[in-house]
């Protein structure tokens, strides 16, 4: 057990197991939940009794375990409601393709996904599947259903699966969901009463009315940056250029596509941001003159002057200290990330800059993962290894609210060195 009440004791836990062979995590993470002082209550699909008797998760809890959706409790009361009512929490691990698929339609044919819809409390999904069925377009459409139904996604990790293929699609191991369990009811209002401005994606620079200059950001990192901000009750404005991605929900989307209309968009935002956080890739260069008209193939060298696109970040950084938020860059480099990070964190007045490899051997341009190293004035602060995006924007916020709050206690001034404003 834990020493002392932690932010679970007490609380009614409901951990819903779908059939996949990670099914066998679940049992640990009854056991943690338990050890950390919550009632746990686990209710189980068919297919999920072929992984796992019920009569495992009974010995553990010393509680009935639900496997019918049509099943009365001790009262004669339909158990899938009681349970649905009583839960503070529930937590689907592992859920199947499946799962998510019935939860995003709405389809309710066992004791799992009818807790789930029945129920007002905070869902926590956390997927086990193959690779292929991870990536698949059904299946992320399905994610980003129930992220707009407010579900909590712990995303898959990287390794080896059931398959013998090494991919994304293994379930997170239990302590990485009890730690998102434990979040809702420790830190889910971390950021609450601060505002928070991310700018993601790309920005495209015209040459003539079809064409432009840009760059392969999909926005991804950026838009977990706002959703995980927005989870944690932040007021949150993305400033969104070029995006591969829908932005989230509940979040104040404000478009700006060439590094001009983000810059305006940007020195806007600022001065009534407590963080805000750059993860936009603008475009360096931008061409001198755009063409009015299509400009047509001629068999010759096409010449184009570019002229350097203003410096963002760093204009920010440059602010009067009682306007200027906590600032954090980002830093995609292809060699020298160390160096050069620390250089930028440095020349243009960050308070933190968050640094990654591309063109490598894993490049993160696209990608559902990322793997970071974020950089303070004392150098690297971080070993992560390689994470889903949504992750890596969990640790992210963690470690930029603990350095927010320091600065902002250590001598009553605002981080980024201003003086708190007066209301």
């Amino acid at each position: 057990m834990s020493d002392g009440p932690g932010p679970l004791a007490g609380r009614r836990v409901v951990v819903g197991v779908s059939g996949s062979i990670a099914a066998y995590k679940a049992v640990s993470l009854v056991r943690l939940l338990q050890d950390r002082g919550a009632v746990v209550d686990v209710a189980m699909t068919r297919a999920a009794t072929r992984f796992v008797g019920p009569l495992t998760f009974a010995s553990l809890t010393h509680r009935p375990v639900l496997d019918d959706v049509f099943e009365l409790d001790a009262d004669q009361q339909i158990a899938h409601v009681e349970l649905a009512e009583a839960a503070d929490a529930i937590v689907l691990a592992p859920a199947t393709a499946n799962l998510l698929g019935e939860l995003a339609a709405g389809l309710v044919g066992d004791a799992v996904t009818a807790i789930a819809c029945a129920s007002r409390a905070p869902v926590i999904v956390a997927p086990a599947m193959d690779a292929g069925m991870w990536t698949h377009p059904a299946t992320q459409r399905n994610v980003a259903t129930l992220r707009e139904f407010g579900y909590l996604v712990v995303e898959p990790e990287v390794g080896e699966l059931a398959s013998g293929l090494t991919g994304i699609g293994r379930l997170a191991e239990p302590s990485a969901v009890l730690e998102a369990v434990e979040r809702l009811f420790e830190r889910g209002g971390d950021l609450e009463g601060l505002h928070v401005v991310v700018s993601a994606g790309g920005t495209r620079e015209p040459l003539d009315p079809v064409r432009f200059i840009g760059n392969r950001s999909s926005g991804k990192m950026g838009a977990a940056l706002a959703e995980t901000a927005r989870d944690r009750g932040a007021a949150v404005t993305m400033i969104a250029g070029a995006m591969g991605v829908t932005p989230p929900r509940g979040v104040t989307v404000v478009d700006a596509t060439t590094a001009q209309t983000m810059r305006e968009a940007v020195m806007r935002a600022a001065p009534n941001a407590d963080i805000l956080v750059m993860a936009a890739a603008v475009a360096d260069f931008a061409p001198a003159r755009a063409s009015q008209r299509k400009i047509k193939r001629s068999g010759e060298n096409l010449q184009i002057e570019l002229v350097p696109n203003p410096d963002i970040v760093a204009e920010v950084g440059e602010m009067p200290d009682d306007i200027r938020p906590f600032l954090i860059g980002f830093a995609a480099e292809s060699q020298d990330l160390e160096v050069n990070a620390a250089a930028k964190l440095r020349d243009k007045g960050l308070d933190l800059i968050v640094g990654n490899v591309v063109g490598g051997p894993f490049d993160a341009i696209g990608s559902d993962e990322n793997k970071v190293t974020v950089f303070g004035a004392e150098g690297s602060l971080t070993d992560w290894p390689m994470l889903p995006k949504r992750q890596v924007a969990e640790r992210l916020w963690d470690l930029i609210g603990d350095r927010y709050r320091t600065a902002r206690n250590t001598d009553g001034s605002a981080p980024g060195g201003r003086r708190r404003r007066r209301s």
